[in-house]
């Protein structure tokens, strides 16, 4: 993509109630532009982080054996009425009624929504188990929304639930999703924390929240020492240990008097996942059973896993940047590489830039080429603050030896390099 050509111009002001670095670079890099409180548009910066991550999600819940489907935003009042859950959320659930006078909600969450899915069309226990998930827009009114897409009103949300015959095999699908979860954070490139947590409104006895380590996070966590130092763990390789140790946000610490905070390390992390199994908790509710293999009726075991999808993308930034900018993991980049021309108003050293540009195309690489007219140090600006692994730089003195430079995001070291082929080996 030529950049003379995208939707990308980034912003020297930023809004007074910005407070965390990553709602000041989503907005100074064109990503996110809000347009009423706690509601963001996604700019095409911005969405291709929101697909990056979206695919990989699909992957690895499609990898476990789940299935994808859509529910609509709007639900029907008398679900939740049903469930008991209808007053559980309060103001944040957004209800309103149709020209019919018929009350409907903007779904926060689905737990009633795929119950009653489930019902109408599995009967039997040889139908069992079943994993069903969804990429959908939620709604929350928070009272005070805040923090950008951290902390916002309407967010995009992985949302899936497992349906089984029993208990036990329903701690099997909740200990999949767990695996599951390690998979994801691992291909996106961070680090995570699982944490027992409440299950709150949602119900059940078993939760865990998945937490990325930051400073900036919002919840302060304590944990295991045995879990060691969460930057060298890795954590696909260390399910046992992670799902059976101690590691608790403070409010459930003080509920856990056999804890011994001796043996303890506390952190801050940032919630971005939370598993739940809840058991029969709506299929008793809404009617959601299957018969077993005597003929008789036995409520399905339950539980729910979400991501926050738009979340993550903030929640990535505030963990990798620097003074310069964003510093995207590879997997995530909305580019793979980004292409400087520090001068187009040289012939020579535009047609260098242009079949550089061509080449990287068709080998299938994903380059944002700067083509603007604009000063060099705007240019290296503007392509730190959008944070792509690699930065291509062509002046003119690679006219003169031949020779560009390739720099590293991450580590602000540059390459020098004479053949174009080499680009393909180094990024």
């Amino acid at each position: 993509m030529k950049l003379s050509d995208y939707f990308l111009k980034p912003r020297k002001d930023i809004p007074s109630d910005a407070t965390l670095i990553s709602h000041k670079l989503m907005i100074k890099s064109s990503m996110i532009k809000q347009t009423t409180s706690g509601i963001y548009a996604w700019l095409p910066l911005g969405l291709k982080i929101l697909k990056k991550i979206e695919d990989i999600v699909r992957k690895f819940h499609n990898l476990y054996g789940c299935q994808e489907l859509l529910m609509p935003t709007i639900q029907s009042s008398n679900i939740w009425k049903k469930s008991e859950r209808y007053n559980d959320y309060g103001p944040e659930m957004l209800k309103f009624y149709d020209r019919n006078k018929k009350e409907l909600l903007y779904g926060p969450t689905n737990e009633e929504l795929i119950t009653e899915i489930f019902k109408e069309y599995i009967k039997s226990y040889k139908d069992l188990p079943k994993n069903l998930y969804q990429i959908q827009w939620k709604f929350r009114d928070e009272i005070r929304p805040r923090y950008g897409v951290m902390r916002c009103r309407e967010f995009l949300m992985k949302d899936n639930y497992s349906f089984d015959l029993t208990k036990n095999g329903a701690e099997k699908s909740y200990d999949n999703m767990f695996k599951c979860y390690l998979e994801i954070f691992k291909e996106i490139g961070i680090k995570v924390i699982p944490v027992k947590a409440d299950p709150g409104a949602i119900g059940g006895d078993l939760s865990h929240e998945f937490h990325l380590i930051s400073d900036s996070g919002d919840t302060n966590i304590l944990y295991d020492k045995k879990i060691g130092n969460i930057n060298k763990l890795d954590i696909t390789n260390s399910f046992n240990l992670l799902r059976n140790l101690y590691s608790v946000t403070d409010d459930e610490y003080k509920k856990k008097q056999d804890l011994n905070e001796n043996k303890l390390i506390k952190t801050k992390g940032i919630e971005i996942g939370h598993i739940f199994y809840f058991g029969t908790k709506y299929s008793e509710k809404l009617g959601a059973y299957v018969l077993d293999e005597k003929g008789e009726k036995n409520n399905v075991e339950m539980g729910s896993y979400g991501i926050g999808i738009s979340r993550l993308v903030a929640a990535v930034i505030e963990t990798s940047h620097d003074d310069k900018g964003i510093i995207w993991p590879k997997s995530i980049s909305p580019f793979d590489i980004g292409l400087i021309n520090l001068n187009i108003k040289n012939k020579d050293l535009t047609k260098v830039s242009d079949d550089i540009y061509d080449y990287l195309k068709k080998n299938n690489v994903d380059v944002l080429y700067d083509d603007t007219s604009e000063r060099p140090g705007e240019k290296f600006a503007n392509m730190d603050l959008i944070g792509v692994p690699y930065q291509i730089i062509l002046g003119e003195k690679f006219l003169k030896d031949s020779c560009f430079e390739l720099k590293n995001r991450k580590t602000n070291k540059i390459m020098k390099i004479k053949n174009v082929n080499e680009i393909l080996k180094k990024i």
